[in-house]
């Protein structure tokens, strides 16, 4: 058990730690996502299929799971494109707006109830986020560029929950960052065409970088995740991931020195998002300690 809890929390550092590196790596936020598809999808195409991780899937799974890809990597780029625009610590903060869009897309998807408690802790965000909006302006394209990776990545995170309930998550993870990879190439040119540059191919520097985001932050995070999985539960693993902003704003702060550009908006504005976690997070503590009681009591009742 304890170890499982060492791989849980070493995963989400390095999950933290991709915020900072998007900063290190000098390419532009495009070139960036798609080099780090590149040595994720052969890196795991390679481990996967030595470890026999890797299920035949139907074709249909294979084009959804491309299409859930093509919405991953532009989050990726949108999310990169927020700490290039404005800094680690913004696009961190704006990503804490995914609750609020998963609240309210779920049922729309779905048709399921509306969590209003969802909506209104998701509300805090979105007003604490409004807070930090106007302490610069000059992070404006940096903070629309974090609301709408927060929003492409509710609608990931509700289209994956059928896969991993009846493939492996290896697989799934496989095939989703390929199409993820394959779509991207498609757009690449119309990209590069709007947003030109010559820096195309990483230096040494930006080489070292993209292996330890590619290989480190994702894949060795990735399978850590789930070896945690396979002996905590999920909701123990759900919730220690709340800890990922929280480490990449101190990773941003320690490494950068990002707090020297905030006033008490910013603070302001970070404590309503720090405050919708943290209630957050005691109810899914009741609701655990509920369903343990509940299962005590049939137990004994049997």
């Amino acid at each position: 058990m304890k170890k499982a809890f060492l791989y849980l929390h070493i995963s989400v550092f390095l999950a933290g730690f991709t915020g900072p590196l998007g900063k290190l790596i000098d390419l532009n936020e495009g070139l960036l996502v798609w080099w780090r598809l590149f040595i994720n999808s052969v890196t795991m195409w390679v481990i996967f299929s030595l470890m026999g991780k890797l299920e035949r899937i139907s074709m249909k799974d294979i084009l959804k799971l491309t299409g859930i890809g093509f919405l991953a990597a532009i989050h990726w780029v949108t999310f990169y494109g927020s700490i290039k625009y404005a800094n680690v610590s913004v696009a961190l903060v704006c990503f804490s707006a995914v609750g609020f869009f998963t609240a309210m897309i779920e049922p729309l998807l779905l048709r399921v109830r509306i969590k209003w408690i969802e909506v209104f802790l998701g509300l805090i965000v979105i007003a604490g986020i409004y807070m930090i909006f106007h302490f610069n302006p000059e992070y404006k394209t940096g903070i629309i560029l974090g609301l709408i990776c927060a929003l492409l990545m509710a609608f990931v995170m509700i289209y994956i929950r059928e896969f991993v309930q009846r493939i492996n998550p290896q697989t799934v993870l496989t095939y989703q960052l390929t199409g993820g990879l394959l779509t991207l190439s498609v757009l690449m040119p119309f990209y590069m065409q709007q947003f030109p540059t010559d820096y195309i191919f990483p230096n040494l520097k930006d080489w070292m970088w993209l292996l330890v985001l590619a290989w480190l932050c994702s894949v060795l995070a990735f399978q850590l995740s789930v070896y945690a999985l396979k002996r905590l539960t999920a909701f123990t693993v759900n919730l220690s991931f709340n800890l990922e902003p929280v480490y990449g704003i101190f990773l941003a702060i320690v490494l950068f020195g990002e707090s020297r550009d905030f006033d008490w908006s910013f603070f302001g504005g970070l404590a309503l998002i720090a405050a919708s976690l943290i209630i957050h997070v005691v109810m899914l503590l009741e609701k655990e300690r509920r369903i343990v009681k509940e299962s005590e009591i049939d137990h004994i009742g049997t």
